[in-house]
C-alpha cells in the first residue's frame, strides 16, 4: 500500500484573468497556481480545490485540459504533471428552515459533472462566479442534488460559531440531514479549532470519517492541515518496472467511505488552541477566556456578547465527557506549519524547500541532524517539537490564531500574568 497526502479545502481568490472567486482569498490563489504549489512546494499529492462551480474557473480549467498541461483520469480527477491529482470541488452555503446558516462541500468526478451540478445551481444562486454564495435551499436539499449527479457531500469546518452545522445551526447533524441523509454524507471536515478526541464526544459522528484540511485562503496556507490517504501501490509493469499510478476522484471516495482497502489512516491538523475560534471570545472588552468549559458569557466583564467557543461549544453538546473513538478512528497527530513556527521566515523556509524538496519531507522526514546543518540546531529543535506535538500553546478565539510559545516566561506575558 502507498501513503497520500491530501488536502481536500482549497479556495481560489482569482482566476488567471484576475476576476475575483473567494473575495477574502489571496489574488495569486489560482487554479493553476495552487496545483502548482502543491505539486512543487507543498508535497501534497491529492488537492481538493473547492471553487471550481465558478463559470470563470471552469475556463481556467478547461484551458489547462486542453493544452495537456491537466490531464482527465479514468477514475475522476485531473493529473497535473503527473504528480498531483486535483478534485473538483464546490463549496456553498445552505440555509435551514429557522434560518440557521451552514457550509459544505461537494466533490465531483469530473467536467462533465459539476457542470450539470452548476446547471442546477442557477435558480438558487444569486452569482455563480463567487465562492461560497449562499444557495437558497437546506443542506439535506444539496446532499441530494450532489450526489444524484455523481458527486459526493461533505460538512465544512462543522464546529466554527459562523456558517457550520453544530456551531449556528442544530445540535446533532441527524436534525440536518435526517438518518437516510447521514448514510450518503462521505466524510465530516473538523475545521482548524476542533480534532478527532473532540469531535468523538458525540455519538452520531462515529460511522463517519473524519477530514483535517486546511481551508487555504493563501498559498502558504495549503496544507496547513491535511489527511493522509492509504491506496494501492503502484503495480510492475511488463518491464518488471512500477507502473505510474494516480489517486483518482474514485480512491479517494474509496478512502472516505473505507472501501476495497483503501482508508485514510492518519489526519495531520493544528493543535486546535491554534485554531482562530477555538475558545470563547468576548466581543466587549476583547478577551479569550481562560475559564473551564463551556463560557458562554465573559467571566471578566460580565457581557454576553460573546462568540462561542469551538471547544466550548463541544462540551455543551457532547454525548460523553471524554472520546470515545471507533475502532476505525485513525490517530489524529498535532503538527505547526512551518510557517507558523517562531524564528522559521522566508529565508529558512527557502533553505529547507532547497534541501528537501517539499514541506511533506520536511515535516515527516527530514532527520534532526540534516536539519540542524541547514536552520541551526534552534530551529531545528523547534521542527522536531512540532513533529513531535510537544511545543505550548496559547488559545485562539473570536477570529484571533492562537500561536505556538517556545517558553513559560512567554505563556505568561501573553496571558497578561
Amino acid at each position: 500500500m502507498r501513503r497520500v497526502y491530501a488536502d481536500l479545502h482549497i479556495h481560489i481568490g482569482r482566476t488567471s484573468a484576475g476576476e475575483p472567486v473567494k473575495i477574502t482569498a489571496a489574488r495569486d490563489l489560482t487554479f493553476e497556481n495552487i496545483a502548482r504549489e502543491c505539486a512543487t512546494r507543498k508535497g501534497i499529492e491529492v488537492a481538493g480545490i473547492v471553487d471550481c462551480g465558478s463559470p470563470a474557473v471552469m475556463a481556467d480549467i478547461d484551458r489547462l485540459v486542453e493544452s495537456g498541461e491537466m490531464v482527465e483520469l479514468p477514475g475522476g480527477g485531473l493529473r497535473y504533471r503527473d504528480t498531483t491529482t486535483i478534485i473538483l470541488g464546490c463549496e456553498l452555503e445552505t440555509v435551514e428552515d429557522d434560518g440557521g446558516a451552514s457550509h459544505h462541500v461537494a466533490y465531483f468526478p469530473g467536467r462533465e459533472e459539476i457542470r450539470v451540478f452548476v446547471g442546477l445551481l442557477r435558480r438558487l444562486v444569486t452569482n455563480l462566479n463567487l465562492s461560497s454564495q449562499r444557495c437558497r435551499v437546506p443542506a439535506r436539499k444539496l446532499l441530494r442534488m450532489a450526489t444524484e449527479v455523481g458527486g459526493i457531500f461533505v460538512p465544512a469546518h462543522a464546529f466554527t460559531p459562523h456558517k457550520s452545522p453544530y456551531g449556528s445551526c442544530v445540535r446533532r447533524l441527524t436534525e440536518m440531514f435526517g438518518e437516510e441523509g447521514m448514510q450518503q454524507l462521505a466524510a465530516l471536515e473538523l475545521g482548524l479549532s476542533a480534532d478527532s478526541f473532540l469531535a468523538d464526544r458525540i455519538a452520531e459522528l462515529a460511522p463517519l470519517t473524519f477530514l483535517s484540511n486546511s481551508d487555504a485562503h493563501s498559498l502558504p496556507r495549503i496544507a496547513r492541515e491535511y489527511n493522509v490517504i492509504e491506496i494501492p501501490a503502484a503495480e510492475n509493469g511488463a518491464g518488471g518496472e512500477a507502473d505510474s499510478f494516480c489517486p483518482s476522484f474514485q480512491e479517494v471516495v474509496w478512502a472516505l467511505k473505507r472501501e476495497n482497502g483503501r482508508r485514510v489512516i492518519a489526519n495531520y491538523g493544528l493543535d486546535p488552541r491554534l485554531g482562530k475560534y477555538h475558545r470563547t471570545f468576548c466581543t466587549a472588552c476583547e478577551r479569550i477566556t481562560p475559564l473551564e468549559p463551556p463560557v458562554v458569557k465573559c467571566d471578566a466583564c460580565g457581557s454576553d456578547k460573546v462568540v462561542k467557543g469551538v471547544l466550548d461549544r463541544i462540551v455543551e453538546i457532547a454525548d460523553y465527557p471524554e472520546p470515545r473513538p471507533p475502532s476505525h478512528r485513525p490517530p489524529y497527530h498535532y503538527q505547526v506549519p512551518l510557517q507558523m513556527l517562531p524564528g522559521v521566515g522566508a529565508v529558512a523556509l527557502g533553505k529547507l524547500l532547497n534541501r528537501f524538496g517539499t514541506e511533506m519531507k520536511v515535516l515527516h522526514e527530514a532527520r534532526a541532524e540534516d536539519l540542524e546543518l541547514v536552520i541551526g540546531r534552534k530551529l531545528a529543535a523547534l521542527v522536531m517539537r512540532s513533529r513531535e506535538g510537544t511545543l505550548s500553546m496559547l488559545a485562539g478565539g473570536g477570529g484571533r490564531y492562537g500561536k505556538p510559545v517556545t517558553d513559560e516566561a512567554e505563556m505568561q506575558l501573553s496571558l497578561g500574568y
